[in-house]
């Protein structure tokens, strides 16, 4: 069965001539030495697909006797240290990492908890379940539930619970029906039936969504989008758009959040790091290709510009190209 990682439309695919023992051995000299061959652990890590890298993983414990990861941690330092853990990392657990920090400490994190809950299929995230649940020996559905509330937790809740319609036939007569019962609840009331939207944005596959707000822009003249600006507020608000982002144009969705993480006082590496080497072999090519059109310039050179040394190179590597 094709992995729930993979697509057709990412920038990094299984490497011909794979042999992992010889590439596990390479690693092993690279971080050996008396300072680490940076270049030999980047050419290989960022050249290999996910699969392969695991099985490189597999053979470097069978061969020095510790993990990968944690030779990486002790030799690499900084933004460097983590894109190289993040491409050893299988993709669920990655994922299951990412929301376990999210929902550490005193504050959440709640712009990592909605770009992956809201943009992840139903299979990628019971591998992320899962994957939570071996590692912390809790559900994440629970740790979600204590950690939110209100509306935004019950939405979140129902995503974590991978329930979501996946069929590719689209109803044309419940488009319309979804269409009314979503403008009954927001604009045509006093107040918002925000049930109904849960419902309806979370349990729709995402073909049934893209003609359900067609639909509803017939309906009222109104983008869904602005009708939920209008009724909703904070991160149950953001929850909801970044659902109609992923239905709509799932690559446009991930071109605004890397824009977003290069922009500013400072890098967000954190998701600069996730989106690049998680969605590298799904479909990093239209993500790079969205990003050209909405900024005019490429995500190649946003890198360029906003990063530097080491974590520079690895980061266009996986980039894949200039457009």
């Amino acid at each position: 069965m094709a992995s729930a990682w993979v697509g057709n439309r990412g920038t990094i695919q299984d490497a011909s001539g794979f042999n992992p023992a010889r590439d596990a051995e390479a690693i092993r000299k690279a971080i050996r030495g008396m300072g680490t061959d940076e270049k030999t652990l980047i050419d290989i890590l960022t050249s290999r697909s996910s699969a392969q890298r695991q099985m490189i993983v597999a053979e470097y414990k069978a061969a020095a006797g510790k993990d990968l990861k944690d030779a990486l941690k002790g030799d690499l330092t900084g933004h460097l240290e983590h894109v190289m853990v993040a491409l050893v990392t299988p993709p669920a657990v990655f994922d299951a990492q990412q929301l376990k920090k999210a929902m550490k400490g005193s504050g959440t994190e709640e712009k990592t908890l909605i770009e992956i809950l809201a943009s992840r299929s139903n299979r990628q995230m019971k591998e992320v379940a899962q994957a939570y649940y071996t590692k912390y020996k809790k559900s994440l559905g629970d740790d979600i539930s204590s950690d939110t509330s209100g509306n935004f937790r019950q939405a979140l809740v129902s995503l974590a619970g991978s329930r979501r319609n996946e069929s590719p036939i689209v109803d044309a007569h419940l488009a319309k029906n979804d269409a009314q019962i979503l403008y009954n609840a927001g604009e045509k009331k006093w107040g918002t039936d925000e049930d109904k939207f849960i419902q309806i944005l979370c349990f729709s596959s995402m073909p049934q969504l893209r003609n359900t707000f067609k639909e509803y822009h017939k309906l009222c003249g109104k983008d869904i989008e602005d009708s939920i600006r209008s009724e909703m507020s904070g991160h149950f608000e953001e929850l909801l758009l970044a659902i109609v982002k992923c239905a709509k144009n799932t690559p446009v969705f991930f071109a605004e959040k890397l824009r977003g993480a290069l922009r500013g006082a400072g890098t967000d590496e954190f998701t600069l790091n996730r989106i690049m080497v998680f969605r590298s072999e799904i479909d990093l090519l239209d993500i790079r290709a969205e990003y050209k059109k909405l900024y005019g310039h490429s995500l190649y050179s946003a890198i360029k510009s906003d990063t530097s040394g080491d974590y520079r190179i690895t980061l266009l590597r996986i980039c894949g190209g200039d457009d």
